[in-house]
């Protein structure tokens, strides 16, 4: 998810007593996964107006004593709606019970606050001001009735990222998927009936009438912003998301196309939402029978309105998946940083992370995110880069899990295929890869004793130690024994080989061999080049031989 995390939780005792917790991140940019080849980034919204001081009343207004919570929340409403981030003149007030709730509503008027949105469900209000000393009045004289208070921080469409990178990164030759994003993924040619019985909610820019969603299959939900957009750069976003979750066409498909769609639009003119936006088309897409929902859209910062629209999702039984973000940041955006959230990188067809996906410790997996094959606006076909390409492919692995699983629950469906995805990068769970790549064939397959898949899953360079780590990793449904692992070295011209011992590897177990790297070797001019080859006992007939090779070149450090 995004960093800018804005709440603050209060513990009322008497009056109240507040901590307020506010992490203010990055300036008027968020992730946004890129469209098509063909098509060019769109430019940010003007920077917003710094709004007026909260800090103080009016010079001629009489000083008055404050108590220290109410400060509180007066310094850290200063802060929250300095951000560039957010949108002007606006706060998302949270209470502490119906009753406070309605107290509000029936002095906001009065109070000169307008009220902009409603969330009864959260006990939370979108309220509008144009004087900051009538919203410092509000904040002191009731303090008491708050239980959050938050900026609405802007949430947007992703697009390939403007700013500086945030990591260094190597540079990488990436492979783009065209078409074939679903066999990467383990889908079969015939998987017609996957997803059918299950809802997908899709926020975004609103899904398009397309070939690819059959008849009957998308709905479509107004929750003040219309179903769909017009004809901008980016508003076919929301119809290439929907396509790579549900698409049944053979030129734009998706992973279960037989589920239902439900679009809900959070995006105003300008391609561009906001948390209480985001919390509201969650609450909508929960009360409508989504067990699934796809966020591709994601912000540096969050708020208590969105934390709480995330848990009514999560009592309800239906998890959100989210685009970690396309900034090369070393954090993900919200809604995807938040824990409970299935936060979604990207790989190339070479399964490397691509280079502007973002990292984070909390990163649940990766999935294809570079020249991926979807629908467009008018029934185009193009290929999209980005994070929000592969949170819907998790989304409809997701509803494609559940109905052939009519035991599991949303959220077991998806720790079922983060649990079986393809260990990648550094051995185990990593910040650039989460706890793998997506592999629904496999999850699909973990109890068929039949399904027999040592693989090959990845090279890497320790660089602490000074070795090369070669991870073989047993996908099959039963235990694997008798392996061999063939690691060819070159050097130049010389090749050398050296030959490990796979041990027995329970369903899902890895195994790592590693090789010392010669210093001097590395420092010449010539690259280390290495080939690996997992060797299958005699007799036994592998599900997919393809991935029992690999190779990968390590190259001298730049001067």
């Amino acid at each position: 998810m995004k960093k800018s995390l804005s709440f603050f939780a209060v513990l009322g005792v008497g009056l109240a007593c507040a901590v307020l917790l506010v992490w203010l991140w990055r300036e008027n940019r968020a992730d946004l996964p890129r469209l098509s080849t063909t098509r060019a980034a769109t430019p940010l919204n003007a920077p917003l107006a710094a709004p007026s001081s909260l800090a103080s009343p009016p010079s001629s207004a009489p000083a008055t004593a404050i108590d220290p919570f109410s400060q509180s929340l007066l310094t850290a409403l200063q802060r929250l709606l300095a951000s560039r981030d957010a949108r002007a003149n606006e706060v998302l007030l949270t209470f502490k019970d119906a009753d406070a709730y309605r107290r509000f509503l029936a002095r906001a008027k009065a109070a000169s606050l307008t009220i902009l949105g409603e969330l009864p469900g959260l006990r939370s209000i979108r309220v509008g001001y144009d004087s900051a000393a009538a919203l410092r009045a509000e904040l002191t004289q009731n303090a008491a009735d708050y239980t959050g208070l938050s900026a609405n921080g802007l949430v947007h469409v992703p697009s390939a990222p403007a700013t500086p990178a945030k990591e260094d990164r190597a540079d990488l030759t990436q492979v783009p998927f065209g078409n074939t994003a679903l066999p990467f993924l383990g889908v079969p040619a015939e998987h017609s009936q996957w997803g059918k019985g299950v809802t997908i909610a899709i926020l975004d820019t609103g899904v398009l009438p397309d070939a690819t969603f059959g008849s009957g299959r998308l709905r479509r939900l107004d929750i003040g912003l219309g179903t769909v957009a017009g004809r901008a750069d980016e508003d076919g976003h929301g119809t290439a998301v929907a396509a790579l979750a549900a698409g049944s066409a053979s030129d734009a498909p998706g992973v279960a196309p037989a589920a239902s769609l439900l679009s809900i639009r959070v995006t105003d003119a300008n391609s561009t939402s906001d948390t209480f936006t985001i919390a509201h088309a969650i609450v909508a897409a929960v009360d409508a029978g989504a067990k699934v929902i796809n966020v591709s859209l994601g912000g540096y910062s969050t708020s208590a309105t969105l934390d709480a629209a995330i848990t009514y999702a999560a009592e309800r039984g239906s998890v959100i998946v989210a685009a970690a973000g396309n900034d090369q940041a070393a954090q993900l955006t919200w809604p995807a940083a938040d824990p409970r959230v299935i936060s979604v990188g990207a790989v190339d067809r070479a399964g490397q992370q691509v280079t502007f996906s973002n990292s984070g410790s909390s990163l649940s997996l990766t999935a294809p995110g570079y020249g991926v094959q979807t629908a467009w606006q008018d029934g185009q076909r193009v290929y999209v880069d980005g994070t929000s390409a592969s949170a819907p492919l998790v989304a409809g692995a997701i509803a494609a899990v559940l109905a052939q699983n009519s035991s599991l629950t949303p959220t077991t469906a998806a720790q079922l295929l983060i649990s079986s995805a393809n260990d990648a990068g550094a051995p185990g769970a990593d910040a650039n890869y989460g706890q793998g790549t997506l592999n629904v064939g496999w999850a699909l397959n973990r109890n068929n004793a039949a399904y027999y898949d040592p693989a090959v899953a990845s090279h890497h360079y320790d660089a602490a130690n000074n070795r090369m780590q070669f991870v073989v990793q047993n996908r099959s449904g039963a235990a694997a024994a008798g392996l061999q692992l063939n690691v060819t070295t070159t050097a130049g011209t010389a090749p050398t080989s050296t030959l490990f011992s796979v041990p027995p590897l329970a369903a899902g177990e890895s195994y790592v061999a590693t090789l010392p790297v010669d210093r001097a070797t590395l420092q010449s001019a010539s690259p280390l080049t290495y080939a690996t080859q997992l060797i299958n006992p005699p007799g036994r007939s592998d599900s997919v031989p393809a991935n029992n090779r690999r190779s990968s070149t390590l190259t001298p450090p730049t001067p």
